[in-house]
């Protein structure tokens, strides 16, 4: 008989009222917040969150902080804001580029401006080229958006500087959905079709880009213990000595079928990173845990060999059965959407996170995953519970689950009507 989740609950270091935020699933505070505000990244979380995290686990241990998905920093900075070291890990090259950005902010402010200043005088300038651009980017600006754009890529790409390259990089990588008149919200797909009523105007945004990054630099000039920012695989964690994280934060991709990869491609094309949709699979989805059907239509026939890995033993019974409810269930829904072998894969891959993360943490190591659950086909995925399981399996000895927020409450206009859930998954080593 399967195990329950509430059989393994235990007290936690981190008690609701000690750390009380119940926005620590959503990025909502992060756009007040000092260079958490540089890059709207929707996929993260309440760095106000993180930070009493670290200090209550401060109060009672030595911290070294892991974030094995690090995004775009929230954790890294949190850890440097309290001088504690901290390795973070990110595979997906845009995101992870944005977060080596914001651990710049250390650098000296004024010559940042200065220097930011003269990309900008210097774009005013250049005389711009279009024909390069694709169909994604042209159907995006007008011209003479895309024309001072330009500009400043132009001027960015004639001014390499080692120490500000990055951080000029994201002042225009920042403003990029902004200028645009069509439906580009952050972190979000890409709707040519869809109208904004102001956009805005590249050289100005550049500029008060710049001025807010400036500001927020030179409020806070010393630095902290400094991060170390690997690009790498979580299931993998090569580069993260053994034992040596205290506490990990983290939040996974939750198993929703949310595209990482198609999220960042209109950021990607612009600076001529990628050419088109196709070559997202090569340069980005190949290394991201596979949460996307995008990501598995290669190995849908490889299903069953996935769900035996030996990963898969502590759900084996229950992940079978709803895998075999999601093959049926799609052909009711023309057959695209391989969910079936979305969760078996997701599941396989988390369950090579968790072995890692036993590797890298100390015996009392505390864990915490920001997770929320999923229901494709309104079929429920009990994410929090396997998680915890394939944690237990891995070594760690207790979990509990702590929601904040319900979702898939609204029901005008959704797929299902299955209640779902957004929390903390808090590990004990």
């Amino acid at each position: 008989m399967a195990s329950k989740a509430h059989d393994y609950l235990q007290p936690s270091l981190f008690e609701e009222d000690e750390v009380s935020s119940k926005k620590s699933s959503t990025f909502v505070d992060n756009m007040s917040q000092p260079v958490h505000r540089w890059f709207r990244y929707s996929a993260g979380f309440s760095g106000a969150w993180v930070k009493e995290v670290i200090r209550a686990a401060q109060s009672t241990t030595v911290v070294r902080v892991l974030d094995p998905f690090a995004g775009s920093g929230t954790v890294l900075i949190e850890a440097e804001n309290a001088d504690v070291p901290s390795i973070g890990v990110e595979s997906h090259p845009f995101v992870g580029r944005v977060a080596k950005a914001k651990i710049q902010r250390v650098a000296e402010p004024d010559s940042f401006r200065e220097f930011g200043l003269h990309i900008l005088k210097r774009a005013k300038k250049v005389k711009p080229c279009l024909d390069s651009y694709s169909p994604l980017i042209r159907k995006c600006y007008t011209d003479e958006l895309l024309a001072e754009l330009d500009q400043l890529r132009q001027s960015w790409l004639g001014c390499p500087d080692e120490q500000f390259s990055d951080l000029s990089w994201l002042v225009l990588a920042a403003i990029l959905r902004q200028c645009s008149p069509v439906g580009t919200a952050n972190w979000q797909y890409v709707l040519p079709r869809k109208s904004k009523a102001n956009a805005a105007q590249p050289f100005a945004a550049y500029r008060a880009k710049l001025n807010q990054m400036w500001l927020d630099m030179s409020e806070r000039r010393k630095g902290g213990e400094h991060p170390d920012l690997i690009q790498g695989d979580a299931r993998e964690l090569a580069s993260v000595p053994d034992r040596w994280a205290t506490l990990v934060i983290t939040s996974p991709p939750y198993p929703n079928n949310f595209d990482y990869a198609d999220a960042t491609r209109l950021e990607m094309t612009f600076f001529g990173e990628i050419s088109g949709w196709g070559d997202l699979q090569d340069s980005v989805r190949t290394h991201l845990v596979r949460s996307c059907t995008q990501h598995v239509s290669p190995i849908v026939n490889d299903t069953p060999n996935i769900l035996a890995a030996v990963e898969l033993n502590p759900i084996r019974t229950e992940i079978e059965l709803v895998c075999e409810r999601l093959e049926k269930e799609r052909h009711l829904h023309g057959g695209k959407k391989n969910y079936h072998t979305m969760i078996a894969a997701y599941f396989l891959d988390m369950g090579k996170v968790w072995r890692q993360l036993r590797r890298v943490t100390a015996d009392s190591a505390q864990v915490c995953f920001v997770i929320g659950d999923s229901a494709p086909y309104g079929i429920h995925v009990p994410v929090e519970a396997w998680m915890g399981r394939l944690a237990l399996a891995s070594g760690f000895r207790s979990f509990r689950f702590d929601k904040t927020r319900d979702r898939n409450v609204k029901w005008k206009n959704r797929k299902h009507r299955v209640p779902l859930q957004e929390g903390r998954l808090w590990v004990e080593g």
